[in-house]
């Protein structure tokens, strides 16, 4: 793919709409969107790309699936959405579904519950009044994790851009370093109402727990008596080529929080809480507006419907192998290794230059994300054919030739 730069198109015209009318809570757009079919997109002045990034891993099965289209389209024409006074067959099925999945499923050895919402910071949210209802308050969390930008969810997101702005934040939260079971061992004490990680750290730069880091973790909250709770809004839902990442560690969390690719698109999260854990919030002590309404429900119900009926598990798991061998035989020298699992992938990087090889990648047509200064990262539909995995490897050297060419000369080659 090779699309031509146009700085006056169509698109132009909509980024100055949007810098007229959004809050300037974001950077400027690099882009008009206006279409999408299966893993790509297609700007406002016509130029297609392929989709690396699937809207950061929500895009589950990438964009206009005809099942997914039909699904919701017979919901909304059917019923649209109800206040929680009352309850609706997408919304149970959607509940069942996964806790069958999380083997939790009602009148089983550990059953559990499920609280809708509508975004992963919400399930956050839900996540962190659940462990206060174990009469403890402090949280350990993890430095360089991300869960969101609420002010519950951003209490125990690490970044201090993100918070120093806000605080004073809701706590006590300490932070540990990822990894280091040492360091989270002497943390948790009596006081600890739960401990908070991801499987796999997204915005830290794709940076997996190391092995038996969990398992670990585990450990160390059934002997202080408090929840492990599992952020898995960015690796749940067969991201990783599980449906849960957390299950390659072989450890059971007290609470899930799950978003992104849930809905495909379409905005769905859920808290969900495994045995003794499950009944910690009683009535009156939560509650959301939209969250679990029967079109949100039936698109997460239709996601794992295809994603089960598809063999997308399956296909993650080997066209992300083969995304990550590529892209490890790359052989440019700024390419410095992959980490990550399935389609959730980091590109290390010798060299600060993430930006520019995103900036690159963009111009030849990928849209890629530059996660941090020196990682890019990949998050396509679960949908991704081999092809165009192997077209994206493929211009890899020349992208990578490009972004240092960009460093060296200041101007985009």
């Amino acid at each position: 793919m090779s699309p031509t730069t146009t700085a006056n198109g169509p698109g132009a015209g909509w980024v100055d709409r949007y810098a007229e009318t959004m809050m300037r809570t974001f950077a400027t757009p690099r882009l008009v969107l206006v279409r999408g079919e299966g893993a790509t997109l297609i700007d406002a002045d016509g130029r297609r790309y392929l989709d690396l990034l699937a809207g950061i891993a929500v895009n589950s099965l990438g964009h206009a699936h005809p099942d997914l289209v039909a699904a919701v389209c017979h919901q909304i024409a059917t019923l649209g959405h109800v206040s929680n006074y009352f309850a609706t067959p997408p919304q149970v099925r959607l509940a069942e579904r996964l806790l069958d999945l999380l083997g939790a499923s009602p009148g089983g050895p550990s059953p559990g519950r499920v609280f809708f919402t509508n975004s992963g910071t919400e399930a956050l949210e839900a996540a962190v009044k659940l462990t206060r209802r174990t009469g403890r308050a402090k949280i350990v969390a993890a430095e360089n994790g991300f869960h969101g930008r609420t002010m519950g969810a951003l209490s125990v997101t690490w970044k201090p851009a993100y918070r120093e702005p806000f605080e004073p934040l809701p706590g006590p939260v300490q932070f540990v370093p990822y990894g280091d079971p040492e360091a989270l061992a002497a943390a948790v004490d009596a006081d600890t109402a739960a401990v908070l990680l991801e499987p796999i750290q997204g915005e830290a730069g794709v940076r997996p727990a190391p092995e038996g880091y969990l398992s670990h973790a585990r450990a160390v909250c059934d002997r202080a008596g408090a929840l492990l709770v599992l952020d898995e809004v960015q690796t749940g839902i067969g991201r990783t080529g599980a449906w849960f990442a957390h299950t390659r560690h072989g450890v059971r969390p007290d609470v899930i929080t799950l978003a992104k690719g849930l809905g495909g698109g379409v905005p769905i999260g859920a808290c969900i809480a495994l045995g003794e854990a499950a009944g910690l919030l009683g009535p009156g002590q939560h509650g959301s507006t939209f969250g679990g309404n029967p079109l949100a429900a039936t698109a997460g119900l239709t996601v794992l419907e295809v994603i089960a009926r598809d063999g997308l598990l399956e296909s993650t798991r080997r066209v992300g192998a083969a995304l990550a061998e590529g892209a490890r035989g790359c052989g440019h020298p700024l390419l410095a290794g992959v980490r990550g699992e399935g389609l959730l992938l980091g590109l290390a990087l010798s060299a600060p230059l993430a930006p520019q090889l995103a900036a690159a990648a963009l111009r030849a047509g990928y849209i890629v994300n530059d996660v941090t200064s020196d990682t890019i990262r990949l998050a396509p539909p679960l949908i991704l054919r081999p092809e165009q995995a192997e077209a994206f490897i493929a211009d890899l050297p020349a992208l990578c030739e490009a972004a240092t060419a960009t460093e060296q000369t200041g101007s985009p080659s």
